[in-house]
């Protein structure tokens, strides 16, 4: 019956195109999405298990959400990259703490960001999602210079989002459901780990960020600062979020002011599944199911890094 859906799914599709439509115009034709999460250079209390990681929470995440995990590592080749965005259904930034210009992570977001929007223009869907340096580093992809501004307070502090007029009819929140966005406008229920901002004023100043990008949430500064909290981009399946969504359900650190109320992790998983349903959206495969599994997170064994001195998370990947 599942095998007899999916050629549906593709008979549909493929009538369609032939009408003069496009792939991304079919939400939701794949339901085995597999999504990429970008590794970066290991540093501070977590140096020591390896050269690169990348946070368990954020593989976690995207699995409770019915999705599957590569793990992108960091200083491939620009052909094995570009196989790898072939293969993926979307990409995700994380957050950390690397150069934005210059930082295999930088390399590797900005050829799989140039693949994305080159595929939209063709006809195809890839979502990318950045979570705060990955926020960061989407307006370093978008106007090619840095724009941040330094922010007081904004490092271990979770606030409630002040949305923008239309974030109703946004994409990242359009089908949240009316009591979880509720509870972000009046509860503080987005985690925050930043030193660095983008200002609206900036924001509105930078010709390339304001045509690219809509506003969609702002928060305030502990010295009554203004900055972007949430974006999308108006054209292309390209999401921002400088808070965490993935630390209200996975991560418990003693040092970290996260909470984990019924509201808290109702809010991450709404975000986790708006990004599944967009890598739902992207028809991109594997060569072979055997290449497949042997990309896939599962072929790694996780660390528990919860009992390293200052560590902000309880489990890392870690690749050399």
């Amino acid at each position: 019956m599942m095998a007899n859906l999916a050629v549906l799914n593709l008979v549909i599709v493929a009538v369609g195109i032939a009408q003069g439509l496009s792939v991304r115009d079919f939400p939701e034709v794949n339901d085995r999405p597999i999504i990429g999460v970008i590794a970066q250079a290991s540093g501070g209390a977590i140096a020591k298990f390896g050269k690169t990681y990348i946070p368990a929470s954020y593989i976690k995440y995207l699995e409770s959400a019915g999705a599957r995990v590569v793990p992108i590592r960091v200083n491939l080749t620009t052909a094995e990259y570009t196989k790898l965005f072939n293969s993926l259904n979307g990409v995700l930034y994380p957050g950390g703490s690397v150069n934005m210009f210059t930082s295999g992570y930088a390399k590797s977001a900005k050829i799989f960001y140039d693949l994305a929007i080159k595929a939209f223009d063709e006809g195809d869907y890839f979502p990318v999602w950045g979570t705060c340096m990955g926020f960061q580093e989407l307006t370093a992809l978008t106007s090619d210079r840095n724009v941040l501004t330094t922010c007081k307070g904004t490092e271990n502090k979770s606030y409630k989002l002040n949305f923008s007029k239309d974030y109703k009819s946004s994409r990242m929140f359009g089908k949240v459901p009316v009591d979880i966005l509720t509870d972000l406008a009046t509860l503080p229920l987005t985690p925050n780990f930043h030193k660095y901002c983008l200002t609206p004023q900036i924001f509105t100043d930078d010709a390339k960020l304001k045509s690219f990008y809509k506003i969609l949430s702002t928060n305030t500064d502990d010295d009554g600062m203004e900055f972007v909290s949430s974006m999308e981009a108006i054209k292309y399946p390209v999401y921002g979020v400088q808070w965490h969504p993935e630390k209200n359900n996975f991560e418990f650190g003693s040092i970290l002011k996260i909470t984990h109320s019924d509201a808290a992790t109702r809010v991450s998983q709404a975000m986790a599944n708006f990004l599944v349903s967009e890598a739902r959206r992207s028809q991109h495969k594997f060569a072979s199911p055997e290449e497949e599994c042997c990309a896939l997170i599962y072929n790694y064994t996780p660390v528990y890094t919860g009992t390293a001195a200052a560590s902000h998370f309880e489990q890392c990947y870690f690749f050399d």
